[in-house]
């Protein structure tokens, strides 16, 4: 015997399982931080341990509407993520990777300075 949702979603048209398919990715493909780290089954306390900051930190920062490129790759990488920057124009995407080559510029030196200590 199947579950409820089987039993509902044999109801529907295939018109209105195509409009709730659109509906849901739509909603995981945006979402805000704190419903990301929720969906994720991560903590706050979890998240601040990993960032090496306090739960508070964590709550402030999934409430900014604006922070650097870098506190926010800090905070994906930390969830097990990698940040991507895109630009979405009506001919396409572009996928802006001057802030990787950034970051790894950041990582190479954080790995240089931790190994003259």
């Amino acid at each position: 015997m199947g579950n409820k949702w089987t039993a509902l979603r044999a109801k529907m048209t295939p018109e209105r399982r195509e409009a709730n398919r659109l509906a849901s990715k739509q909603m995981i493909d945006a979402m805000p931080l704190e419903e990301l780290r929720t969906a994720r089954n991560i903590t706050q306390t979890h998240l601040a341990s990993l960032l090496r900051i306090k739960q508070a930190s964590v709550s402030k920062m999934e409430r900014r509407t604006d922070m650097y490129v870098s506190t926010l790759r800090s905070f994906v990488q930390a969830m097990g993520g990698e940040l991507e920057i895109r630009a979405v124009f009506p001919e396409g995407t572009v996928r802006i990777d001057q802030f990787a080559t950034l970051a790894e510029g950041e990582e190479s030196l954080t790995k240089t300075a931790g190994s003259r200590t």
